[in-house]
Formats: structure tokens, C-alpha cells, sequence
């Protein structure tokens, strides 16, 4: 399948009249035709019903909603393209764990979105994988939580976020002070699964460094999916803080004794990226922290 299959399609399915999607389109009619119906062999379904008037079936409809936003999507791409290299426009590509959507990555999103000389690309990424894409070209800087040595990259932490304690509603230690023996006597849930070295490392590496060993029910990918399963009562976990915003009926929350039951939330960018781009969003995330401590 080709790009102008697609495109001759949505003319044809707009004007439902091959005489003047064929104008429309600058081409004869029977090679229209044709090239409608190489589109309909290579589906393996009938797209219009050659009737009087034209008619789209039902397949057709589906295949004409979803093709034009693929359509739309590829002429953007292909504008802020043009922009990026005829120098009008720049692109920032941003990494990101879940759960650094709490501190300071929302603000910066949502400045760099407001100037319209930069096109800005989002990826959900774990720390892993960020590194990879750094390297590798796909993204400008990250947003992570555990420290990974590569001379190739810059870590830099932002902030040190205080673990707490996610218990199902009425949980026996709800409203207690507790410590992380408490929950190490607890059936606990644990993420991410996979990629490893994640943050499941680093919640293994806190309770052992304690001399304690957790009673691991259940592996997950997801933080809120995680969570999902606290609130099941499947067993309790340990979140950042900050996801204390999201409000919950079926978890409580409930902060450590422990002053190390912390996690960090890490800038990685490229050692060798002196770009104007790239220094701006540390400026602006230096603000940021600046005025979340007044």
C-alpha cells in the first residue's frame, strides 16, 4: 500500500464521484479506478459500492475516518519537518517515567509547549530505555528515577522525593506510624517487572539495606497498576509522594519513619549536549525547583 492510495481514497470518498475526484486529483479516471482497486485487493474488502450514487460500506467509512487522521498526522510530521530544517522551528524530544509527572515536568511541558518556535515530541519511557534514546538520538533529555553510570550521559538529581506507604482502606496499620519492617511482614506489590534496572531496585536495595527482605505476591509494569492492586487488597506497595495528588477513596497513604525512604527524580541529558535548546530547559527547570522551595 502506498501513500497515494490512501490519498486518492480520501478524495474519491469525499467527492463520491470518480469523474470528479479524478480532476480533483489531476489524474484520468481509469487510472483512479485502478488505483482504487489495487487499495480494495491488497485490504481484501470492498471500500465503495459502485452504485448511483457512490456509497461507502461500512468498511469504507471505518477505513476513511481512520486513514485521514493518519493523513493529517503525516502532513504535520511532514510540515514541522520543513520548519525544523529550514531552521523556523525547533524539536525537543523528552523521556519520561510515569511517575515524574508530579514535580517539576508538567511545568516544563507546558512552557515549552506555549512557544511556538519549538515542536515538542513526549515519550514514556523508562530510565533504561531513556538512556537508549539519548544515545541514540530519539530524545534531548530525560526524566527518570534511578542512577544508571554511562559516560555518554549526564545525570543530574533534581529532587529527593519521600517515599510512602500505599495500604488498601482499612488496612491494620492505617493511622500508625510505621516503618519499613512494618511492611516488610506485609504481602507486598512490586514495579516495574521488566526492564530491569528499574525502580524495583531501588525499593530491594532500601529495604535490604535495612537487613530486610520483602514478601513479593505480585510483579507489575505500572505504578497505577500497582496501586489497582493495593486497593484490591492484594497486598501494599511504596509510591513517591508526590502521587499523593491523585486522589484515592480505596488507598491511604502513609509516610516512613525512615529518613533514607526516599527516590529521586533525575535529569539525564547527553554529556556532550552543549545546545542553546537543551540549556534553556535547565534554566527553566532551575526555576522551577527555585520556587517550589519558597
Amino acid at each position: 500500500m502506498e501513500l497515494r492510495h490512501l490519498r486518492y481514497f480520501q478524495v474519491l470518498a469525499q467527492t463520491l464521484n470518480f469523474t470528479r475526484a479524478a480532476e480533483l486529483l489531476h489524474i484520468a479516471q481509469p487510472p483512479l479506478s485502478r488505483q482504487i482497486q489495487q487499495l480494495e485487493e491488497e485490504l481484501g474488502v470492498t471500500l465503495i459500492e459502485r452504485s448511483r450514487p457512490l456509497r461507502l460500506t461500512e468498511a469504507g467509512r471505518f477505513f476513511h475516518e481512520h486513514s485521514s487522521a493518519l493523513l493529517e498526522q503525516l502532513t504535520k510530521v511532514c510540515d514541522n519537518t520543513q520548519r525544523i530544517g529550514q531552521g523556523r522551528k525547533r524539536w525537543m524530544g523528552i523521556g519520561f517515567a510515569p511517575s515524574t509527572l508530579y514535580g517539576v515536568l508538567p511545568q516544563l511541558i507546558s512552557r515549552l509547549r506555549s512557544d511556538e518556535g519549538i515542536e515538542l515530541g513526549l515519550s514514556e519511557l523508562t530510565t533504561v530505555q531513556q538512556i537508549e534514546a539519548l544515545k541514540a538520538g530519539r530524545i534531548d533529555i530525560g526524566f527518570g528515577r534511578i542512577h544508571i553510570a554511562d559516560p555518554s550521559v549526564l545525570q543530574i538529581v533534581l529532587t529527593e522525593d519521600p517515599l510512602v506507604a500505599a495500604l488498601p482502606a482499612n488496612h491494620p496499620l492505617q493511622g500508625k506510624t510505621i516503618c519499613l519492617a512494618d511492611l516488610a511482614r506485609e504481602p507486598f506489590v512490586l514495579y516495574p517487572g521488566n526492564p530491569r534496572p528499574s525502580y524495583a531496585d531501588h525499593v530491594l536495595q532500601l529495604f535490604a539495606r535495612h537487613s530486610l527482605r520483602l514478601d513479593v505476591v505480585q510483579w507489575t509494569n505500572e505504578m497505577q497498576t500497582a496501586i489497582g492492586l493495593v486497593a484490591a487488597g492484594i497486598g501494599v506497595t511504596l509510591v513517591p509522594s508526590s502521587v499523593q495528588q491523585q486522589h484515592r477513596q480505596d488507598v491511604h497513604y502513609i509516610p516512613l519513619q525512615e529518613q533514607d525512604a526516599t527516590s529521586p527524580i533525575i535529569l539525564s541529558l547527553r554529556t556532550s549536549d552543549s545546545s542553546p535548546l537543551v540549556s534553556h530547559c535547565r534554566e527553566l527547570i532551575g526555576e522551577f525547583l527555585e520556587e517550589a522551595q519558597r
